[in-house]
C-alpha cells in the first residue's frame, strides 16, 4: 500500500483545534479564517492514523455539503489520498452511506441533516459539522448521542461557525461551559495573512468584499462578534422557535408560490404550504442570481414532477414585473396574481404571524433544508442566501434628518426572500385568495 502524504500549515486558533480532545468544541471566527479547512484536515489525520475510526461530515442540508465542505475536502485535503488510492470515494447505495473509505478500515460518512436516516443508526468517534448555526439543537444532541464508537481514540464533536445573534444555543453552551469555544481570526489563515501580517493578494481581495459588508453581517463575518441586528424589522423571529426540521406536509394542505423577481439580486422562489388551521410553512425556495426567468421556471416544473404526490398551488403571488412576470406565465402554463405591496401592513401581518397565539404556536414556519440549490456567488460575497439568513439582516431604515429615530421603512438591501415572504402573508391576511387559472 502507498503512504499518502499530506502537508498543511495551520496557525494559532486552528492549531489549537487540531490539539483539542474536548466532547464539545465550537471553531468560530470571522469568514474565511481558515476554521473549515482546519477541521476538514483534523477528520482526515485521524481516520489516516487510527484504523477503523468511523467518523461523519455533516451540514444541515446534503446540496449544501456537497456543494460545499465535500468541494474542499476532495479538493484541498484528501486529493492526494485519493489519488494514490489509499482514500476511495464510495458514492452510497440503498443499505450503506456515502462516505470516503481508508485503506486502514476508518470511514468518513457524508451527509445532509436533511437526511437524518443516513447516520442514525451509525455509531461515530468523530463528528464535524460545518455551518453548525444552521443546524438545531434538537439535531446537535442527537449527533452527541451517535459519539459511541470504539476506535482508539477520544470521542469528540466539533462545530465551525460564523457567529451569529447573541442568543444562539451554541454561544449559549459555549457560555455554560458545556462546549469549548475556539475563536480564530484572519490571520490564522495564510492563504489570506503572510506571517508578517500583510494580506496576501487573494487575502486583499477577500477583504474588501467583507469590508463592503454592512451591519450586523459585517460584525458578525468580518469582525467576528456576536451581536443583533439593529432595528430588526421582525423583532419576534426567533430561530429555535420558528425554523423547524422538515417534514412532508399532507397532500391536503393549500399550496401556495410566492415569488420576487430578480436576475442581478436574487430571484427568490417559495413554495409555501398552510395546514387546516392557517400556519403556514415554507417548505422549499430557490434563491438565485444570474439566471433567466425562463429557466428558473423549468426548475420549478422539474420540481412539481419530481414530487407529483403533491397539490399544485392555489396561487402565484409575485411581484409587479410585467415582463417577467408574462415569462414565468409562458413557461409554467400557469397565471400570476400582483403581490399586495402595502409594505406597512405587510410587515405588520408578519410580525402578528410570529407571535404565539393562544394554542402557545406562531403561525409561522420555515423548514430547514429548503434551498433548492445554493447560489455560491451570494456566499462567498457573504451576502444571504435563503431567506431564514436574511430576516436577522432585515432592518429599518430611518429618514434623513428624522431626530426622533422613528421607523419609516426597511432598507432596501438583502430583502427579496423577506420581500416573497410578505407577499405571502399578505395575500393571506389582508385580501381575499385567488383562484388558478391554467394557460397551459
Amino acid at each position: 500500500m502507498t503512504t499518502a502524504v499530506v502537508r498543511f500549515e495551520p496557525r494559532g486558533a486552528n492549531v489549537d483545534l487540531l490539539r483539542c480532545r474536548d466532547t464539545e468544541v465550537a471553531a468560530v471566527g470571522r469568514a474565511g479564517t481558515g476554521k473549515t479547512l482546519a477541521a476538514c484536515w483534523k477528520m482526515h489525520l485521524t481516520a489516516m492514523q487510527v484504523p477503523n475510526m468511523r467518523g461523519l461530515m455533516l451540514r444541515a442540508t446534503h446540496i449544501s455539503l456537497t456543494s460545499t465542505t465535500l468541494v474542499s475536502f476532495q479538493r484541498q485535503v484528501a486529493a492526494q489520498a485519493l489519488a494514490d488510492g489509499s482514500v476511495r470515494w464510495f458514492g452510497g447505495s440503498g443499505k450503506d452511506p456515502a462516505a470516503f473509505r481508508y485503506a486502514n478500515g476508518s470511514t468518513i460518512l457524508v451527509a445532509g441533516g436533511d437526511k437524518p436516516e443516513k447516520f442514525l443508526s451509525a455509531e461515530l468517534d468523530r463528528i464535524f459539522v460545518d455551518e453548525a448555526v444552521e443546524i438545531s439543537l434538537d439535531l446537535h444532541e442527537t449527533l452527541i448521542s451517535r459519539l459511541r464508537g470504539s476506535a482508539k481514540t477520544y470521542r469528540q464533536i466539533l462545530l465551525t461557525t460564523n457567529p451569529s445573534h447573541p442568543s444562539h444555543w451554541i454561544k449559549r453552551r459555549a457560555d455554560s461551559g458545556t462546549m469549548r469555544m475556539i475563536t480564530s481570526t484572519h490571520r490564522d489563515n495564510p492563504h489570506y495573512v503572510n506571517r508578517d501580517g500583510t494580506y496576501t493578494e487573494a487575502g486583499a481581495e477577500y477583504m474588501a468584499k467583507l469590508d463592503a459588508l454592512s451591519g450586523a453581517r459585517r460584525l458578525r463575518l468580518r469582525d467576528g462578534l456576536w451581536v443583533a441586528s439593529e432595528g430588526v424589522v421582525f423583532e419576534g423571529w426567533d430561530d429555535s422557535v420558528h425554523m423547524v426540521d422538515r417534514f412532508k406536509p399532507p397532500a391536503s394542505w393549500t399550496r401556495w408560490w410566492s415569488i420576487d423577481l430578480g436576475y442581478t439580486n436574487p430571484f427568490c422562489w417559495q413554495d409555501w404550504r398552510e395546514d387546516p388551521d392557517g400556519r403556514l410553512y415554507l417548505v422549499r425556495e430557490i434563491y438565485m442570481t444570474k439566471r433567466l426567468a425562463e429557466d428558473h421556471a423549468k426548475q420549478i416544473l422539474k420540481i412539481m414532477q419530481q414530487n407529483p404526490d403533491e397539490p399544485r398551488p392555489r396561487a402565484i403571488i409575485t411581484d409587479h414585473d410585467a415582463e417577467d412576470r408574462a415569462t414565468l406565465e409562458k413557461h409554467l402554463g400557469m397565471s400570476t396574481v400582483p403581490a399586495k405591496k402595502t409594505v406597512s401592513n405587510g410587515i405588520q401581518a408578519v410580525q402578528s404571524r410570529l407571535k404565539a397565539q393562544g394554542d402557545g404556536r406562531a403561525r409561522l414556519f420555515i423548514m430547514r433544508g429548503g434551498l433548492v440549490e445554493e447560489d455560491r456567488t451570494l456566499a462567498d460575497s457573504g451576502r444571504p442566501t435563503r431567506t431564514s439568513e436574511e430576516i436577522p439582516g432585515y432592518v429599518w431604515a430611518v429618514k434623513p434628518g428624522n431626530g426622533a429615530g422613528l421607523k419609516e421603512e426597511p432598507v432596501k438591501q438583502n430583502d427579496h426572500g423577506c420581500d416573497a415572504l410578505r407577499y405571502m402573508v399578505a395575500e393571506r391576511d389582508l385580501g381575499g385568495r385567488p383562484q388558478m387559472r391554467w394557460v397551459g
